[in-house]
């Protein structure tokens, strides 16, 4: 939970990983955190290994929202990191893929001008998987096209049409269902997402790093050998691919107490987040709902008879399922029935949700450079968090001169916790009693 956070550390108060309970990851999960040597590293393959894993979970939707929107798994993710920080073992999560991509093309080249893009996506029926861990080829390919790859994506993100009109026609993609994973620096991320009020922000998760890692040995004692478990996680994704294509489209749901939990912990630990950041980090956590469920799909569909699933009426198992996800039809041969729901896990909902807990955190960070008050130099940044210590740090009513003492305290400038203060009245969470006098709002 955010209010449980150590918020003064830095880099730990981000790591995803160490807050998780590894027992309540799936297998293919667990063996993909194995090739990782640091906090860092674990934190990057974990998510691009869901965002990875995201492209090849087709058929499976579930409802949000009072219109019943359909969403699918898709995953779009950027690792924000400086040179040298460990961000290049997220293509071991590319080697998964491959592995589908040999017998049923989804790979879709980041190198590429929009309308190529488009073509690639168009011909794979809307549905693909694009991964680029060299955020200066997208700096240089999309730099004069930034503002049209991010509608594209952000469309993409929400399955919304995508169409394009040219000379030879017009053509548009009704149901775009892509996955991704880039890798790079802030001024690359800075290019794809150029403010915080840009609608993608919200919907692209955002990992920050920040430091480099000590030289690691490994890089020099290695015997050249190719870790074979991408390949071999591949393989089960492979299976697990192949049987949802099959099977035709699937509902997935949380259960009636997870969407419950999941209202609740939206409004009661990321309203802070709000009130600290303002109304523009508003639509982060909304839309990180959507982040969560898609997450917790993800790992249902990742997990396989380590724990079947509970299914509105019957309960059925069948050799043609794949792992984690039960098939819409059942019973004897000549009588199949149609099973309405496919719930999700306790445990999955739980890590997804630990998940979405900490993106908000990385995206708050994120939120904040390209905000302007940290420098682009992500070693450098100072979380969002520190705010929150020093607004939790004051009383409950408090006047000018504490924010003062607070200030000296935190090593920040008067002015700096004079706009805070600021930010804090106009969002709510603090009311000014009288000059110079001011009280928390409960």
């Amino acid at each position: 939970m955010i209010k449980d956070l150590n918020l003064r550390e830095g880099q730990e108060d981000l790591r995803i990983v160490e807050h998780l309970d590894m027992q309540k990851l799936p297998e293919s999960v667990q063996e993909m955190l194995s090739l990782a040597a640091t906090p860092e590293e674990q934190d990057i393959i974990l998510m691009a290994t869901l965002a990875a894993a995201s492209a090849c979970v087709p058929n499976l939707y579930f409802h949000y929202g009072p219109t019943g929107k359909k969403y699918y798994a898709n995953l779009q993710c950027f690792i924000l990191a400086a040179a040298a920080s460990g961000k290049g073992i997220a293509n071991q999560a590319l080697e998964m893929v491959r592995v589908i991509d040999e017998q049923y093309p989804m790979l879709i080249a980041g190198d590429s001008t929009l309308a190529a893009w488009y073509k690639a996506l168009e011909e794979q029926g809307g549905c693909g998987y694009m991964h680029e861990s060299e955020g200066s080829v997208i700096t240089d390919i999309w730099r004069n096209a930034a503002a049209n790859y991010n509608t594209a994506l952000r469309k993409a993100a929400e399955h919304e049409a995508i169409s394009r009109n040219r000379v030879k026609g017009a053509s548009e993609i009704r149901n775009p269902r892509l996955s991704m994973l880039l890798t790079g620096t802030f001024g690359q991320y800075k290019a794809l997402v150029p403010s915080v009020e840009n609608g993608y922000f919200s919907r692209l998760l955002t990992v920050v790093i920040r430091g480099t890692n000590p030289f690691d040995k490994r890089y020099v004692s290695s015997k050249g050998e190719q870790s074979a478990v991408p390949k071999i996680v591949g393989q089960r994704l492979l299976r697990t691919y192949e049987r949802l294509m099959e099977g035709g489209e699937q509902e997935w749901s949380l259960t009636e107490a997870q969407k419950e939990r999941l209202g609740e912990h939206l409004e009661t630990e990321y309203g802070t987040l709000i009130g600290l950041l303002g109304d523009n980090f508003h639509s982060a956590v909304v839309r990180m709902a959507v982040q969560i469920e898609r997450i917790a799909m993800v790992l249902s569909a990742m997990r396989g008879r380590e724990n079947p699933h509970t299914m509105r009426g019957n309960e059925h198992t069948d050799s043609r399922i794949p792992d984690g996800i039960m098939d819409k039809t059942g019973g004897d041969n000549n009588r199949p029935y149609m099973v309405d729901t496919l719930y999700c896990s306790d445990q999955d909902y739980e890590t997804a949700e630990m998940i979405g807990n900490k993106m908000l955190l990385h995206m708050a960070a994120a939120y904040r450079m390209i905000d302007g008050e940290e420098q682009e130099c992500v070693p450098e940044i100072k979380p969002i968090d520190q705010r929150k210590v020093v607004f939790e740090q004051l009383k409950a009513e408090y006047n000018h001169g504490d924010l003062a003492e607070e200030a000296k305290r935190q090593g920040i400038s008067k002015r700096t916790i004079e706009r805070w203060n600021q930010s804090w009245i106009e969002n709510g969470l603090v009311e000014k009693t009288s000059h110079g006098q001011y009280r928390k709002v409960a």
